[in-house]
């Protein structure tokens, strides 16, 4: 069967209420995420939006915020090391974890507890 789905256009993360500025912090400072305008018409939610290639992130605000502690997004990195010591420059604590299909990764958490997957092709 062929899948009818081509891509992925976007993931959300979810943030707590009032925490745009530290996740411009994040996403956009310390990842080096492009941040990009939302929409008019959704503007008023809170939250906002990077943008990684062809792909978005979108940090979503939600009421009775929980982080995710399992799910998580995985982020493809060009420079593995060098993001680890910029994470851990800005007091981001890493878990190490094995390699998996020639792709070496680690894990952190964004500013409110969301665990984030980087990882790198071993070429």
């Amino acid at each position: 069967m062929n899948s009818l789905i081509t891509s992925i256009d976007h993931i959300q993360i979810t943030a707590p209420p009032n925490s745009e500025e530290e996740a411009r912090g994040f996403y956009g400072e310390i990842l080096g995420m492009t941040e990009i305008p939302k929409p008019e018409n959704l503007q008023g939610r809170g939250g906002c939006w990077f943008q990684i290639g062809a792909q978005e992130v979108h940090i979503g605000i939600q009421e009775d915020f929980l982080p995710a502690k399992k799910a998580h997004p995985g982020f493809t990195v060009n420079a593995l090391e060098t993001l680890k010591l910029r994470l851990e420059k800005a007091n981001y604590s890493i878990q190490e974890d094995a390699p998996i299909n020639g792709r070496t990764r680690f894990f952190t958490n964004d500013p409110f507890g969301n665990r984030i997957e980087f990882l790198a092709f071993d070429y």
